[in-house]
Parts: C-alpha cells; structure tokens; sequence
C-alpha cells in the first residue's frame, strides 16, 4: 500500500490538513501509480493579498519573509519574541532590506545600506572602518546591532555584509521585543538576517573594483540535502583588497563564514560560524572642533588628514546557533546561543581643529582594544484561540556578558600640527617597546525577562500587542594596571511596552506604540574617561502612524516622541559626561515596492526636532539637540529599460540630503546642509548559458564636499566620489 504524508497549509493558525489523496486524486493517480510508494514534501502556502505575506511566526529557522513586490525589501521582520511579522500587521515603523539591494547597490557594509533610510545617519567618517550610527537623531553603536538576533555576535565595529540576508531596521526602542543592547540605546534596532541555502543549488561568484585600486573577490555556495532537503548548508567568502578613494590609505578585507541549518518536521536548528579580518592603512577617524571655534568648511573628501603610517587592524571570530522545537502544531520553544571574539589594535590620532582656518593638533596614541562577548536566549512562542480572541505570544529569558579590555592609550612622539587642506606627513613612528597586553578595564552584564501577547479580533482588525520586560545592567569598570575595580552601577527597572493596529479597511493599518527602556551611555574611544561607568536611566517613546498596502507599492507614516538621557563630550576637557535630557519629536513618511512593472522606489523624508529639555547649563534648556538635522530625505529608484530599447539594463540613483546640524550645546557651532547624488547602471544577461550580472555605480557623484555629521560632540566628514564595479556569474 502506498504511504501518504499529511501536508501542511501556511492559514492562519497552521492547521493541519491530510490533503494528500486529494492531490494524488488531481495529479492523476490510478492503480498503477498505487504499485509504488507516493511521498509528498510538506506543502507551505502563504496567503497573499496584494503583495503581503503571511510569515508563520513561530518559526525562526528558515527563510525570512518573502519580499514585498519589487524586492528591495521584505514584506515582514522579526518582532524579537514575537517572531516574524507581516510590516502591515506591526504596531511600529520597520523596514527590511533584501540581499537584492545589497548586490544590486554593491553595498560593501551595513552602513550603504542603511543610507537607503530616511530615519539614519552616520556618525564616523566613511572609510574609517568603523560603523556608527544615529537612528531618530540618537546614537546607536555597532556593537548594538544584533546577528540572528543574538547582540555581542556580530563583529564589534563592521560587521561583514557578505553573509547576510537581510538588514532589518526597527525605528524606535526594541527592548520589550528584542531585549537590552550591549549599551541600551533607544533610537532603534539594526538586526543582520544571515543567509540561509535555498531550495536551488547556488555557484556566485563576484569579482569588483573600486577606486582608487580596490580588488574585490566574493563567492556564495550553497546546497540542501536530504529527502526532503531537510540539511541545508551556504558559504560566504569574499577579499578586498588594494587603495581607497582616500590618499595614501589601503584597506585588507578577509571574510569567510559558513551557515548550516536543519529543518525537520518539529525540529530546526542553524550554525553560524564567522570570521573576519579588515587591516586598515590610515584609516579615517573623527574630528573634535575647538570650543568656539567656527567650524571651518569641510576639505576636499580625498585628502587624508592621517599619516600614512598610522593603522587600524581587527579582528573577530563569532558563533551562533539556534533551535526551535514544535512541542505542538501550535507551540513552539526555542534557544540561542553566540559568542564573539574581537582584537582590534589602533595606532594614530584623533584630530581637534583649533581654528577657522582648518589648523589641527594630532597627537598619536597605541590602543590595543579586546572584546569577549557571550550571549544566550531561552523561550515559548505560541498560538491559542480563547472564544473570539486569538493569541499569538512569546516568552524569553536573555542574558549577554561581556568583558572589555581597553587599557590606556599610550602616547607615541610629539603631537602634529597641521592643516585640513594641507595636510602634511612626519617622518613614520613605531610601536616598538609599547605594550600590547590588554587587561580586564571594564565588564556588563545584562539580562532580561520578558513576555508580550498580540490579541487579534475581528478577523485580524484589530490587533493588540501587550507585554513588559523586566531587565537589569550591571556595569564595572577596572584598573588596567593593578585589576581593581574603579567603579560600578547596578541599574533594573520594568519596561513596559503596548502596540494597536486598527485596520477599518482590508489595505490601511493605523497604528500607535508606547515603550520604555533602559539606557547605559558610552563615551567614545577619545574621551579621557573612556572607561567610565555610567548608571542606566529610563527611555520612553511614544508613536502613533499609519501604513497602506497599495498591492505593488507599501506607504508608511509615523509620528513620535522619544526622550531619553544624552551624553556629550567636553571640547576643552575632552570629558563624557551625561547631564541632560533630549527629547526628540517628528514624522516620518516612507515609501517602497513598484508601482508600475520595470519601475521600483525605497526611501523618504524624515522631520525631526530634536531639543535639550534638561542641561546641566540652564541656558541651553530649549536649544537644539546636538547632531539633529531638521530633515533627513532619502530616495532611491531603479527603471528597467523596455526590452525594445536594451533588454535586461537597469539605471538606478539616489539622492541623500541632511539639513544642518549643531556642533555644540550652546548652539554656536554648526555644519551646513549636505545633498549627495548616486548613480549606477546594472545589466543582466546570459554567457553560456549562465547568469551574468554587470554592475556600474557611482557614488556622489557630483564629489560634493561635506561634514556629514556632528552627533555627540564629535565631527565627521562624508563620503568622497567613489567608482564602484562588479561582474557575478551563476554557475
């Protein structure tokens, strides 16, 4: 007798359908083809209306959601405990970036392609080998952004692109859904999706140039075994090598990372094992201004103010894993696991401009800088009706530990005197005799509880999300010489989180979202007081928004408040301190998908008004916030050719604009307003029979000079023109 598996249909709650003998009954099925065993693979559906999909939320390990029509972005995004989500069905602003994008874009970090985003900016300089960035006006680190979902995995300060999926962001706190980053921080969520093999087999290989003399060699392999093609496995390697845009400085990119996942019936699990090294020759840094010194005009973006000796090399080693188990249909529990290994040895300066005339002091240190960073996550998520009512909860524990070894910086020669539009060279220094041991200077650990349930009515109408987490950040810092520890602060506190979506018709969504957090501010790496130990304070927002699904093309609208905590660093003293309060409000209006075939948007406007309403000078209460531009605009499009003219070529642009921003507290320190334009070309083919894809993109191409940002007290220059080449080829 044949064996018949039951095959499963993606509605609503999942159920369960033997549905087999029906479909051998269509297929044509008679005696003969009785005589031979029928297996049938589970059957997945997803309900669809006008470009959305219905994400199963319970399920991690697999495939993110499909992407939304034009497939720059995704239609859903993980929603921490609660799973992946449907964007129209969130009560907050999200958006998920696909690896199209990033191929397309050639985007060689997270930060070009977080440019797409009208709601984030940086705050270091491109070419620093750095990524920062500020996300409704308030700083997020890279060490805040999760890998997988896990903080403390991904590298410390650039995180590879290659290996990665998707780029979701969450705009506003995440800490009732995702738990505490490694340093608290509210303006929102950077979460790396890492690739997965799909269902096909996968040859890429790419090769590229970038000016000046950049050579970039990647491969992506990926294969699935197995009967049902239950063992999945992808690897990622890519070297980049030769001069930037940036005189006199080169760059050293190695990565390789392997991804391994299985998915059975009711279990799944995933391995992500990674490692990545990026040597960098004078790397950029950011710039401190004087106090009250009028900042001069920004300098040509391909002079380097770094000598040519100075040097940046890193290193990390990372590992997650995740497994999800069906204890029913219904029911799901999980766990994760990462840990990360970071090395980072600096050798260079940080400049202070002391002059409108672009005069700069540069003394140079040694820093040798480690990062040991653990973290783990245990849940439930789950599905239940009660009457009328359906539930769709999550319950998670997290714990992250981390030590920092990030001793004194050792002072090497004389400090340089030189010009922004002159830079001059010194005769090359050495570190040789300098210490490169990296004590214990200071440790974290935080750790959560937390539940959160959306109730849903009315045939998903109405949908409410409820939930709270309980969390506490211990933070100690050490003497880096006798061990001691110097300083400490416990800080805890319950934050509550409550989300609606009303949708009074099938395609508008209207939404509104109050959430809390805790908030542990760093100073940056030039502060005297690096080390220091700040306490947690409490962060609130609250939003309100609606988004509409037109089938092809996704609209959004938000408005919101948040305040939390800011700290600023002194320009005469070169002290962090935190002793204010900033509350930044605005709206924000995002479009993405293709309304007509072969024409394809992303991006938007942001309004923001940041303002300092506590200070520790009563004169500034009122003034603008530090690093808060009045608008932010971003828009990206793309327009296949009719097939007529030159089938297969693509043309895309971008246009990035930021109004000016405030150096200082006291306001009398400022930047201009800045627009850049990007421009690109793409054409797909075949050769022999093999996918071919060229790609051509400039980036400002006009070579605009510009201070891209002030944030923190602290200055960083833009991106310069920038040539950017590739061919990948399927095999």
């Amino acid at each position: 007798m044949p064996r018949y598996k039951p095959c499963r249909i993606g509605f609503d709650q999942r159920r369960e359908i033997t549905v087999c003998l029906a479909l051998l009954g269509a297929l044509g099925a008679g005696p003969a083809a009785a005589q031979d065993e029928v297996r049938l693979d589970e059957l997945s559906v997803e309900a669809r209306g006008g470009g959305r999909a219905a994400p199963v939320p319970n399920r991690i390990v697999g495939p993110p959601p499909a992407a939304y029509p034009g497939g720059v972005v995704g239609s859903g995004s993980r929603l921490g405990l609660l799973g992946n989500r449907n964007v129209f069905d969130q009560p907050f602003s999200a958006t998920s970036y696909t690896e199209t994008l990033i191929r397309d874009q050639q985007a060689r970090n997270v930060q070009d392609v977080v440019n797409n985003d009208p709601s984030i900016r940086t705050n270091v300089p491109a070419f620093s080998g750095i990524l920062g960035f500020f996300i409704r006006g308030f700083p997020v680190f890279a060490q805040d952004m999760a890998f997988n979902g896990l903080f403390g995995v991904a590298d410390a300060f650039n995180p590879a692109i290659e290996p990665i999926e998707r780029v979701e962001v969450l705009r506003g706190p995440s800490t009732l859904l995702s738990g505490v980053p490694p340093f608290g921080n509210i303006g929102g969520l950077i979460n790396l999706i890492p690739k997965r093999a799909g269902e096909e087999p996968l040859n890429r290989v790419t090769l590229g140039y970038g000016s000046d003399a950049q050579v970039y060699k990647a491969v992506d392999i990926s294969r699935r075994f197995g009967d049902a093609k239950e063992w999945g496995i992808r690897f990622n390697g890519a070297f980049n090598n030769g001069h930037t845009p940036i005189d006199n400085q080169s760059l050293h990119l190695g990565v390789a990372a392997l991804a391994l996942d299985y998915r059975g019936e009711r279990l799944r699990a995933s391995l992500d094992l990674g490692y990545q090294e990026l040597d960098f020759t004078s790397p950029l840094r950011n710039r401190n201004v004087a106090a009250g010194v009028r900042i001069p005009r920004a300098p040509d973006l391909s002079l380097n103010q770094q000598q040519p000796w100075e040097y940046r090399d890193s290193a990390n080693q990372q590992l997650a894993t995740r497994v999800e188990y069906d204890l029913t249909p219904d029911l799901t529990v999980y766990g994760a696991y990462g840990r990360s290994n970071f090395r980072q040895e600096y050798f260079g300066g940080v400049l202070t401009i002391f002059n409108t005339r672009g005069d700069y002091r540069d003394p140079i240190s040694y820093l040798p800088f480690h990062i040991v960073n653990q973290t783990a996550e245990a849940g439930l998520r789950g599905t239940v009706e009660t009457g009328p009512v359906k539930h769709s909860f999550g319950l998670a524990a997290v714990g992250f530990w981390q030590d920092l070894a990030q001793p004194p910086a050792q002072t090497v020669g004389a400090t340089i005197v030189s010009n922004l539009y002159n830079p001059v060279s010194v005769a090359p220094r050495s570190t040789i005799g300098l210490s490169n041991a990296t004590p214990r200077t200071s440790s974290r650990i935080n750790r959560s509880i937390a539940v959160a349930d959306t109730l849903s009515i009315l045939d998903d109408r109405v949908l409410l999300t409820v939930g709270g987490r309980w969390q506490s950040l211990d933070v100690n810092s050490y003497n880096a010489v006798t061990g001691f520890r110097t300083g400490s602060s416990e800080s805890g506190a319950f934050s509550p989180g409550v989300g609606l979506v009303v949708k009074p018709w099938e395609r508008l969504s209207l939404y509104a979202n109050y959430i809390e957090g805790l908030t542990s501010p760093a100073p940056p790496v030039n502060a005297v007081n690096a080390n220091a130990a700040f306490p947690a304070a409490v962060s609130r927002q609250t939003e309100v928004g609606a988004k509409y699904d037109f089938g092809s093309v996704g609209i959004g609208f938000a408005a919101f408040e948040i305040e939390q905590p800011f700290g600023f660093l002194d320009a005469r003293t070169l002290v962090f301190s935190v002793d204010g309060r900033q509350r930044n409000s605005g709206v924000e209006l995002t479009v993405f998908g293709e309304p007509v075939p072969g024409i394809r948007l992303l991006g938007g406007v942001s309004l923001l008004d940041g303002v300092q309403v506590q200070a520790q000078d009563p004169r500034n209460l009122g003034r603008v916030a530090v690093g808060v531009p009045d608008v932010q605009l971003n828009l990206y499009g793309e327009y296949d050719l009719p097939p007529g003219l030159v089938p297969g070529l693509t043309l895309t642009g971008r246009v990035i604009y930021t109004a000016a921003q405030y150096y200082d507290l006291a306001n009398s320190q400022k930047i201009p307003d800045w627009a850049t334009l990007d421009v690109g070309l793409r054409y797909a083919t075949t050769f022999q029979d093999r996918p071919l894809t060229l790609r051509a993109n400039v980036v400002n191409v006009t070579g605009n000079n510009y201070w891209a940002s002030t944030g923190r007290g602290i200055l960083s220059q833009g991106t310069p023109r920038t040539f950017l080449l590739s061919a990948s080829m399927d095999f």
